[in-house]
């Protein structure tokens, strides 16, 4: 049985040309987490982990996840109070939140106070693999570096990829796909 995709997107709201987007539209079973924003209630860690939660317990069967930037964060988080089996999932381009973020991001205080301060660093239940790229403007290459190898995932070199998203210059992510085919093997 292929299992069902669960995309976790980041901090930011519906956006039509993200990767992440697109990868929906592309795979035959998938679900999203819906998206909740940079602001208020979507900054809020436990709501976050919640959305998470019930997107995975509607699942039935395998599921292999696929988390963008401030998902990877939250998805830590939620691997480590959660019972439901996981086959894999893909972090791409984690952010370093105890540093400040460009302009647009929450401030490092509105991050600490919705709880997503510290960020779990233990060995998810599953399957893993980071992508990081060598210039993303959100983190540095050997912070995550450290964060893939507390989370026991793989860590794949994307080279200077920005944050993989539109403003980088991506909007289909073909390499995606193979990452979740690996995942579901």
């Amino acid at each position: 049985m292929q299992p069902t995709v669960l995309i976790v997107p980041g901090l930011r709201d519906h956006v039509d040309a993200h990767w992440q987007t697109l990868l929906a539209a592309q795979l035959p079973a998938v679900r999203t987490v819906p998206p909740m924003g940079r602001t208020g209630a979507g900054l809020d860690r436990p709501a976050r982990v919640e959305a998470i939660e019930h997107a995975a317990q509607a699942i039935d069967g395998p599921i292999v996840i696929v988390a963008h930037s401030g998902g990877c964060p939250m998805l830590a988080h939620w691997a480590a109070q959660t019972r439901r089996p996981v086959k894999g999932a893909l972090l791409a381009t984690p952010p370093e939140l105890d540093q400040p973020m460009p302009e647009g991001y929450p401030p490092l205080q509105a991050l600490k106070d919705g709880g997503w301060l510290p960020v779990p660093m233990r060995a998810l239940p599953f399957p893993s693999i980071v992508a990081a790229s060598r210039n993303d403007p959100l983190a540095r290459f050997a912070q995550v570096e450290l964060m893939a190898r507390a989370w026991g995932s793989r860590l794949v070199d994307l080279g200077e990829v920005g944050h993989l998203n539109p403003a980088s210059g991506f909007g289909p992510w073909p390499r995606a796909l193979e990452f979740i085919a690996e995942l579901s093997a």
